[in-house]
């Protein structure tokens, strides 16, 4: 992976758009094999039947329902959920307060389809799609969350001819829902937490926002490599196991006093380390303290790379002979 090695974040030497691989023998393979052929015609229907656009016109607690089945096809069995600064096993003890509410938005790291799902079958929530550079978002549908961890495009800009509107604006379009954002705006190999999208600077100082970092064992079922279809599944299906570590921090509120987007006259601005988009000092103190937050949860570090260096990856991993 020496050709690689411009990907590499200067500080830490992370290589956060790496795809995640696991060495099998021989015997295991041939278990793998039997194991996705089993289990692909089931989960194939079954998954496209939940995601679809029709599934919303079904009660929440029958959504949920079926996107756990989803889950349990494929081996996800085991959820290991944790609150920051919470001791394991007192979870039940916990304010209402200390778990994402209807009202609040979910700040979470984006590695892999199952992202989107999982959130989808615990908080049943509004999906928010992120841009870098700028604090416009897009709200989605759970189907488009999913795609866009597997699609081959790498958003670098936000898409022309698309309803932009802002978290503020859908807070009140949907008060009493979650909202669920993934401020890197792209995937990773969980291995870092990329610059966040100004996009989470619109929320209202009122909306707590929580950090959630998702990570799984085996890691190889994300997918920091656009367009990987198949192997997405085969690796999905074919392990007999996932296991799904979730770590939740304390909500944090949006202090930041930008109004409608503008930051008031005579504050400080430096661009986003995300995009092209002014942020004052005190915005970007909140998307460090989330940023922060979510490298600290997943135990990871923080990068510097971009998703413009992703772009060059991804084109760089698909020359020929890059594998």
């Amino acid at each position: 992976m020496e050709k690689f090695s411009q990907f590499r974040d200067r500080g830490s030497g992370i290589s956060p758009f790496i795809p995640a691989t696991t060495s099998a023998s021989l015997p295991s393979t041939l278990l793998y094999t039997l194991i996705f052929l089993l289990r692909a015609p089931l989960f194939v229907p079954f998954a496209l039947l939940c995601v679809l656009p029709l599934s919303p016109i079904l009660p929440a607690f029958l959504r949920k329902l079926l996107l756990w089945f989803v889950l349990f096809i494929p081996g996800i069995w085991w959820v290991d959920l944790q609150l920051d600064n919470v001791k394991r096993g007192s979870l039940s003890q916990q304010p209402p307060s200390r778990m994402p509410q209807p009202g609040s938005i979910i700040a979470a790291n984006f590695t892999s389809p199952i992202d989107a799902i999982y959130l989808a079958a615990v908080f049943d929530p509004v999906f928010v799609a992120t841009y870098p550079g700028t604090r416009k978002v897009r709200r989605i549908s759970l189907l488009s969350a999913v795609l866009a961890a597997l699609s081959g495009a790498v958003p670098t800009s936000p898409p022309t001819g698309k309803d932009l509107t802002t978290l503020k604006a859908l807070r009140e379009r949907y008060p009493n829902r979650i909202l669920a954002v993934f401020p890197e705006s792209g995937t990773t190999n969980g291995k870092g937490i990329l610059p966040l999208s100004p996009g989470l600077i619109s929320a209202p100082v009122d909306a707590l926002i929580f950090p959630v970092s998702i990570r799984y064992t085996p890691p190889d079922i994300t997918t920091p490599v656009p367009g990987d279809y198949l192997g997405f599944l085969w690796r999905l299906l074919g392990r007999p196991t996932h296991t799904i570590r979730v770590r939740i921090a304390e909500g944090m509120h949006n202090t930041a006093h930008a109004v409608n987007g503008i930051p008031p006259a005579g504050t400080a601005e430096r661009r986003s380390s995300g995009g092209d988009e002014a942020v004052t000092a005190e915005e970007q103190n909140l998307l460090d303290a989330v940023g922060e937050a979510l490298a600290r949860l997943g135990r990871v570090k923080r990068v510097g790379l971009t998703l413009k260096d992703k772009k060059a990856f991804v084109a760089a991993w698909n020359k020929k002979g890059s594998r």
